[in-house]
């Protein structure tokens, strides 16, 4: 009765199953991807850290619990701001298993920080590190030329903006050159057209058009529209530019990272047309005030010179002259004395030193020298001798033994043990017997001479 029992217990326990690591941890993200597939999560971001390889890793934490998140390179792309340490975002994504450590993540696909918004938060990020790498420094700003003749304008060219700014500079100057390069200033590429027009404007022909100035320009917009003109590209651009920069952005009230690092900030493409040259009256103005000038200044030198002449001519002003003149001939009588004997007493001094030398030269046997130096010289050249007939007759018995190893190797040793190369009617190498059908015609090759045969019959291995 007992074993009857205890079969009929053991038909009633669960099967037992038994999973693998790897396994289970297949089964545990598939079932958090499953549940997590889309969710927002807000924390404090530490232990940031990018990757050689773009992917972005950091922890999201509150004051109670902490969760291992990963934004891979793709999704990085297109993050507004730099994550970093400390920062207060919210995180949308996904939970999933990195099963290699057992450990679940949250697969982050979009990040917005709180408080500012991504784009602000973004310039904030960038004005302060291109400011403590110098692209603010007044120091480096180039001043703007007087009397520019060819300026080049950055801009759309539809719109009101260009049309504006080229009716005030034929206004303000005819004789002006203007150079409109043709760029998008929203949206995505529009840096890079930017980039490449401050390029083509610094660089010299042909494959350059070299201005005098050159002005960013567009119209006002919000912080998303201005975007272009707060990319780090363009910002390196401006100041790598040889070419004195006007930035006239949005309106007065509209900032960008390219008006800091500019060398000029016009608060509207109107203005900056109006700052670059000043009109025709006023540089003729301009002109008649520095002509009265000139001539004021030369009427006073004209003047004065003219009093110092009066009171050149009068006797005592002569007197006063015939004696300067004379004590500067007997300075320059005396300095000649002087010179004439420190001459003389060089030459003497060079004289004895040169008989010394002279002295000491017949006293020199040179020839003894000559004779020991050519016998140490033809002792070298016989040693040396010595060694290269040594190292030619090492390299000749090398040679020989290269060459009947070689030898031994030849083909034509094989076929002399009586082997033989065939070949078919066209001369190619025959290595299988299906290479050929019967009655066709091969070639044989022996170590002395050659023979022609006919295939009679082809027995295939």
């Amino acid at each position: 009765m007992s074993d009857s029992v205890s079969q009929f217990s053991l038909n009633f326990l669960p099967e037992r199953r038994i999973y693998r690591v790897s396994e289970l941890s297949r089964l545990i993200r598939e079932k958090l991807e499953a549940e997590f597939a889309d969710l927002w999560v807000v924390g404090e971001i530490s232990n940031f850290r990018e990757a050689p390889s773009g992917h972005l890793y950091f922890t999201l934490k509150d004051e109670a619990a902490q969760l291992r998140c990963v934004c891979f390179r793709l999704q990085a792309r297109y993050l507004r701001f730099r994550p970093e340490d400390g920062l207060q975002v919210t995180a949308r994504g996904r939970i999933s298993v990195y099963e290699a450590r057992g450990e679940y993540q949250l697969n982050v696909e979009a990040l917005e920080p709180q408080g500012l918004g991504a784009l602000q938060l973004a310039f904030e990020q960038l004005k302060k590190k291109l400011s403590a790498e110098g692209l603010f420094d007044a120091a480096r700003k180039k001043p703007l030329p007087k009397l520019p003749r060819r300026i080049g304008i950055i801009t759309s060219p539809r719109g009101a903006v260009i049309q504006d700014m080229i009716r005030i500079l034929r206004r303000r100057h005819e004789n002006l050159h203007l150079l409109v390069y043709p760029v998008r200033v929203q949206g995505e590429g529009a840096a890079e057209e930017m980039v490449e027009a401050l390029g083509c404007f610094n660089r010299p022909p042909p494959n350059g058009v070299p201005v005098d100035v050159i002005i960013l320009a567009r119209g006002g917009g919000s912080l998303e529209d201005l975007w272009a003109f707060n990319e780090e590209k363009l910002a390196w651009a401006i100041a790598a530019s040889t070419t004195p920069v006007i930035s006239a952005v949005g309106h007065e009230t509209d900032f960008t990272i390219a008006d800091f690092v500019a060398d000029l900030r016009a608060p509207t493409p109107s203005a900056a047309a109006e700052m670059v040259i000043e009109t025709q009256e006023r540089l003729q103005e301009h002109i008649l005030i520095l002509e009265s000038d000139l001539v004021r200044v030369a009427r006073y030198h004209l003047l004065r010179l003219r009093h110092q002449l009066s009171e050149l001519i009068t006797h005592r002003a002569f007197q006063t002259l015939r004696t300067v003149l004379g004590q500067a001939i007997q300075r320059h009588d005396e300095l000649s004395t002087r010179a004439v004997e420190t001459l003389r007493e060089r030459l003497r001094t060079a004289r004895r030193r040169w008989e010394q030398h002279d002295a000491f030269l017949l006293h020199f046997d040179l020839h003894g020298r000559q004779e020991r130096k050519a016998l140490l010289l033809s002792q070298h050249r016989t040693a040396l001798a010595q060694r290269v007939r040594v190292l030619l007759i090492q390299k000749r018995a090398r040679a020989e033994s290269l060459a009947a190893q070689l030898q031994q190797l030849s083909p034509r040793r094989i076929l002399e043990r009586g082997y033989a190369i065939a070949f078919d009617a066209s001369g190619k190498l025959l290595t299988e017997a299906t290479q050929v059908s019967p009655g066709e015609e091969i070639a044989l090759r022996l170590a002395q001479g050659r023979l022609t045969a006919v295939v009679r019959k082809i027995v295939p291995e």
